[in-house]
């Protein structure tokens, strides 16, 4: 069984792939022209094309509290149905990339990327003999990037079986395997994938085979602080019920005018306290806000109720 470092670690690995990043990319949207997957989305990049795209925003839509649901729910249809126009509907695009910053849509992708990608990998592994954080780590990145069966049946077939290989000998042989396959296959995008498994060949000449850390995958360093990490959740912490108080017809009333009436008898000015805002209390204001080199608006905002303590 592999520790909990080492599976994030095996992810982190994959995320660097897929979006060149250890923690992923939760907004990523991504298509390339020729790209059998089609439009591709999240830290680990489903795709439009098999399917998973639409299990993955099903998923989110279903979720409480999903900020984004509203907006993409229309879109499930056309998602299930495999519609390749959403390819370049930037309406669409633009909500999935809104909708990475959204919490809870990060939670889901964290969840959707275990359930569907990685004990599925986890459970192959462990059917074959991988026992190995790195073994598992392999058949991870094949099962996210795909054809994880074809490549298997060919190495299997020149191997034999892991447990008469020798599983380090096979997982060798398997991804030495796959990169000819990637380098050599008609559709040249997948050539360009090959630095996959020249990180897998490295780490295998290294002997890494327990996914200690420190290690640098193209670049980006993994280690202990890439999972201490937790992205930032852009949410106000402002109440809602705070309004600016000005000025109106009718005048505003309230226990909050009542309080700035209250500071501003603190503060010398010779005003009724009776909860409303009228024209004398706007004139004291503004004459408060000259004193502490504030905009003379009469406006009672955020930097004049701070001054005044409220």
């Amino acid at each position: 069984m592999l520790t909990e470092l080492q599976k994030q670690t095996a992810k982190a690995v994959v995320n660097i792939f897929e979006t060149g990043r250890a923690q992923g990319d939760y907004g990523r949207v991504t298509l390339l022209v020729g790209d059998s997957g089609h439009l591709t989305y999240g830290m680990a990049q489903t795709t439009l094309g098999s399917g998973n795209l639409y299990l993955l925003i099903k998923a989110y839509c279903a979720a409480q509290g999903a900020a984004y649901a509203g907006a993409l729910k229309p879109y499930l249809q056309r998602l299930a149905d495999i519609d390749l126009r959403l390819d370049n509907d930037m309406t669409f695009r633009g909500l999935l990339k809104d909708a990475g910053a959204d919490p809870v849509m990060r939670e889901t992708q964290d969840n959707f990327f275990d359930r569907v990608f990685w004990r599925p990998s986890a459970e192959a592994a462990a059917k074959l003999g991988l026992v190995e954080p790195l073994s598992v780590a392999v058949v991870y990145d094949s099962t996210i990037h795909g054809s994880w069966g074809a490549m298997r049946d060919r190495t299997l077939a020149k191997m034999g079986q892991p447990s008469a290989a020798g599983e380090r000998a096979w997982v060798a042989a398997y991804v030495k395997e796959r990169r000819n396959w990637l380098a050599t296959h008609p559709n040249t995008l997948l050539g360009k994938t090959v630095y996959r498994m020249d990180t897998f060949e490295t780490l295998i000449g290294t002997k890494n085979w327990q996914l200690a850390l420190p290690m640098t995958v193209r670049g980006v360093r993994i280690d202990q602080t890439v999972f201490d990490y937790r992205p930032p959740v852009p949410v106000s912490a402002v109440d809602a019920a705070t309004r600016n108080l000005r000025l109106t017809t009718p005048c505003m009333t309230g226990a909050d005018v009542r309080a700035l009436e209250e500071a501003l008898v603190k503060e010398g000015y010779a005003i009724n306290v009776d909860g409303v805002f009228d024209a004398g209390l706007e004139g004291a204001l503004k004459s408060f806000q000259k004193e502490y080199g504030l905009v003379a608006d009469g406006i009672a905002g955020p930097a004049t109720r701070m001054i005044l303590g409220l």
